[in-house]
């Protein structure tokens, strides 16, 4: 792990010396230098903070910081590297194309997802405020906050439930043999087909079914036909399972950044020992090879196809965690001039090396199990936590050196990774709250938080549970995050303006952004993301249990799910204007529109320095060629003291 860590500080001394050269290590590409900027003056060198990591005193309150920047490094890595890449991107892309899926997936990644995630950051760096209180940047569209807070907290709920069935893996994975190498008679029924047998008439083929299968879906699971009659009761150790790893998201959070900041090490650092350790073992056997051509192997005929370009959109949300919060929420903790650029290149290179690192293991694992079975590889390859919970360990049980290890080491990874995501979610969640509440003591908050989440989770620990999960998560994590990503960007770039947006970031990390930035946030990502969501809707299919679609009231259920957080929109909105002085409820909107007394920096010198830089560099909220957007812009946009 060591080394691991002076790999990523060496990254990041390379990515200061390639870019413009100063002591913040910003980098010049997309960028204006200073000396070339047109117009506008330079931040007062009085504005710079302090190098090193104190607290930063806001206006009336104390917000802490990292205790130094590799920690909020680490900790958005721990953040973005989770469960996605591992069992997520590999089949993903096998099943978009294989190698000719990291074409569109780059492009997706560099154009949008980066991007984004630069945006986040500045936003939550610059104001010191999370998810939701950053829109005192203009209060009209405040409900985009709470609708990505509500689903963060759909995701959370039930990404702690699958780290639940982790964590009730890795106890198992302690036994000799490995419970679920063998047809045990206590979970078995007549269709199982123990190892010993011949398999490749059995259990993949026919009617018959291996013992990993029958173990997840009848012992772990307990899993039922369908929900039609209702989902079940909680079994009880997937319930004890899901109460310890909210204890451990708990002891992670409740101190902030001083706690979470010293587990990110661990997070995001261990689970490279462990695939890296896998990947060695995995290379090294029998049918690696052919496992790791067929999931490198380009089929260029899919690169034309609608369906991959939005499989590599939503794979880059769900990896990089961009429009859930925890990004604003991290960089909220940061110090005033910490060089935002250069960590998104880091982080955007580390989550694609890893999914990259981890579909190459995995697939060097499932060419093994292909190679024992005498199957195609297409036989042993499952989606989503089929290939977690039962091709991985299926062919780990096959291994004849030490099994128990390498099943203690990937579960163990896995419940890392589970938990470096799940309580950065979580945090944001909690961030939410206590900026809304200051005066509540944060631990006590995330008690609160642990416990609820605890009783939901419980939904997802029953009989009928992954269903309620796919349910959840399509509508959840998949609907309601494009949509508020397209209003996000738009909000920002439109409503408070991308000039402004620009002269907030050159105050901050002292560069000037370059005419490429306007065009990505200000049409190119959100005209995109409208697109590839108009197509996900022309697409749209219900959801099916197996070869029947679920029942309509579950169907149902999930569009409630999206217009709960959809409907914060209209419903902060008229609350903001309500707020507002005015003769009409014309210019009420107006003044909804402009940002609040609270948006800015949060330390009281860098605040009026703030104040005084955009006096000398009014600028006014969007493009003076928009005409139909003019009559809300008359006036340049300065802030009022």
């Amino acid at each position: 792990m060591r080394v691991l860590l002076n790999s990523v500080n060496s990254v990041a001394s390379t990515l200061n010396l390639l870019g413009s050269g100063d002591a913040n290590g910003h980098i010049n590409e997309g960028f204006v230098p200073d000396g070339e900027a047109k117009g506008g003056k330079q931040p007062s060198k009085e504005a710079n903070a302090s190098s090193s990591y104190k607290l930063d005193v806001e206006i009336g309150e104390e917000r802490a910081t990292w205790g130094n920047p590799v920690e909020f490094l680490m900790s958005c890595i721990s953040m973005s590297v989770g469960l996605g890449n591992i069992w997520r991107f590999p089949f993903t892309a096998y099943e978009n194309g294989g190698g000719a899926f990291l074409i569109p997936y780059l492009v997706v990644l560099y154009f949008i997802g980066k991007p984004l995630y630069f945006l986040e950051m500045a936003m939550g760096q610059f104001s010191s405020y999370g998810s939701v209180k950053i829109w005192e940047v203009a209060p009209i569209v405040k409900g985009i906050g709470y609708g990505q807070a509500f689903a963060t907290w759909c995701v959370v709920t039930y990404y702690t439930s699958l780290m639940a069935l982790v964590s009730f893996y890795f106890i198992a994975s302690f036994q000799d043999p490995l419970p679920w190498a063998y047809c045990d008679p206590a979970w078995a029924d007549e269709k199982c087909a123990d190892s010993s047998m011949n398999l490749t008439n059995s259990s993949m083929f026919g009617k018959s079914e291996s013992p990993t299968d029958q173990y997840f879906r009848r012992n772990v699971l307990q899993q039922i036909e369908n929900i039609d009659d209702g989902i079940g009761a909680p079994e009880w150790r997937l319930t004890l399972c899901l109460f310890f790893s909210w204890i451990v998201i708990f002891l992670i959070l409740a101190k902030g950044v001083s706690s979470s900041g010293k587990a990110a090490y661990f997070t995001a650092l261990f689970p490279y020992f462990v695939l890296i350790t896998l990947l060695v073992r995995g290379v090294t056997l029998p049918g690696a090879y052919e496992g790791i051509m067929f999931y490198i192997t380009p089929q260029w005929d899919k690169i034309l196809e609608a369906k991959v370009w939005y499989a590599a959109v939503t794979q880059c949300f769900f990896s990089l965690s961009v429009s859930f919060g925890p990004i604003v929420m991290f960089s909220s903790y940061n110090n005033f001039k910490q060089p935002i650029y250069r960590d998104s290149l880091i982080i955007s290179f580390m989550d694609t090396g890893t999914s990259l690192l981890a579909g190459v293991t995995i697939f060097a694992i499932l060419g093994h199990l292909a190679h024992e079975l005498d199957v195609d590889i297409t036989k042993v390859v499952k989606g989503g936590t089929g290939l977690a919970f039962i091709s991985y360990p299926e062919a780990i049980a096959k291994m004849a050196f030490v099994p128990q290890l390498f099943a203690v080491l990937f579960f163990l990874m896995l419940f890392t990774l589970g938990v470096g995501s799940a309580s950065s979610l979580t945090g944001c969640v909690i961030t939410v709250i206590n900026d809304d509440f200051p005066q509540w003591k944060r631990w006590k908050i995330t008690a609160v938080v642990a416990v609820i989440g605890f009783c939901c989770g419980l939904v997802y620990v029953t009989p009928g549970g992954q269903y309620i999960l796919d349910l959840v998560d399509y509508f959840g994590g998949g609907f309601i995050i494009f949509i508020m990503a397209i209003l996000e960007t738009f909000a920002i770039s439109w409503i408070y303006g991308y000039k402004n947006l620009i002269r907030d970031i050159h105050f901050m990390i002292g560069t000037k952004l370059s005419f490429y930035w306007v065009v990505e946030w200000g049409f190119f990502i959100p005209v995109t993301l409208l697109a590839i969501f108009v197509y996900s809707l022309f697409k749209y299919e219900p959801l099916k249990i197996g070869d029947s679609y679920m029942p309509t009231s579950a169907t149902t259920a999930g569009w409630i799910l999206t217009l709960i957080a959809v409907s914060q929109i209209p419903i902060w909105a008229f609350i903001a204007v309500r707020k507002q002085t005015g003769k009409t409820i014309f210019e009420k909107i107006r003044n909804a529109c402009k940002p609040t007394k609270e948006w800015g920096p949060k330390n009281p010198n860098t605040h009026q320095e703030w104040l005084k830089y955009c006096k000398e560099n009014e600028t006014e909220v969007s493009n003076k060629s928009w005409k139909f957007y003019k009559r809300w812009t008359q006036k340049p946009y300065v802030i009022n003291e």
